[in-house]
């Protein structure tokens, strides 16, 4: 039988030893089954790529949420705050109302009014206007009406507020037809002695 001894046959020195037949010879090794290489590589580098994509992600959320928190439009109240935004734009819309309305016997009571919500450029404003046409008032019995048709608040920061005023105005000169207008208003308006009071008028 292969693969086993047999005895020496006269004239042979020794015995010899079968060469084996039909047995495979070992496999060379591949690189599918060498360490580091083949599946198991791809599987432990698909998970280091895993790994860095999520903390890439991660990163990306934190400093997404910081610049969030960081824009400018986050800090205007205006954009989140439905209650004082509403508050601001009453209070300015009535305070506007007040002061650009006006009969010739009642320019005195106008004028305490303006007092209480205006300071700063805006009541220097309201002063040189009404030094200018308070003959004229008075000689030709001009009636001035004023009611804000639309108030929006642009920017709204703490103590400070932005805004712009849509306002109808109608006047009267003695007995003549009424004269209809309309009037746009930017108004910075500052949070003082617990009211809003409107420091700056400019119109557009």
């Amino acid at each position: 039988m292969t693969g086993l001894l047999r005895r020496a046959r006269p004239g042979e020195p020794h015995a010899v030893e079968d060469e084996p037949t039909g047995t495979a010879l070992p496999a060379e090794p591949t690189d599918a089954d060498a360490p580091g290489t083949g599946p198991a590589r791809l599987r432990r580098a698909a998970t280091a790529v895993a790994c860095v994509a999520l903390l890439l992600l991660g990163s990306w959320f934190f400093y997404g949420a910081h610049d969030l928190e960081s824009d400018p439009s986050a800090e205007n109240r205006a954009l989140t705050d439905a209650q004082a935004t509403t508050k601001v734009a009453g209070d300015i819309g009535n305070a506007l109302a007040r002061v650009f309305s006006y009969t010739p016997d009642g320019l005195a009571a106008t004028e305490r009014s303006a007092r209480a919500v205006l300071d700063g450029r805006a009541a220097r404003q309201y002063g040189d206007l009404i030094d200018r046409i308070r003959e004229d008032v008075a000689a030709q019995r001009v009636t001035l009406s004023t009611q804000p048709v639309r108030t929006g608040v642009i920017e709204l920061d703490g103590d400070s507020a932005r805004l712009l005023v849509f306002l109808d105005q109608v006047s009267r000169r003695g007995k003549d037809d009424p004269t209809s207008v309309a009037a746009q208003l930017t108004v910075t308006a500052r949070w003082e002695r617990d009211q809003w009071r409107i420091v700056d008028i400019t119109t557009r």
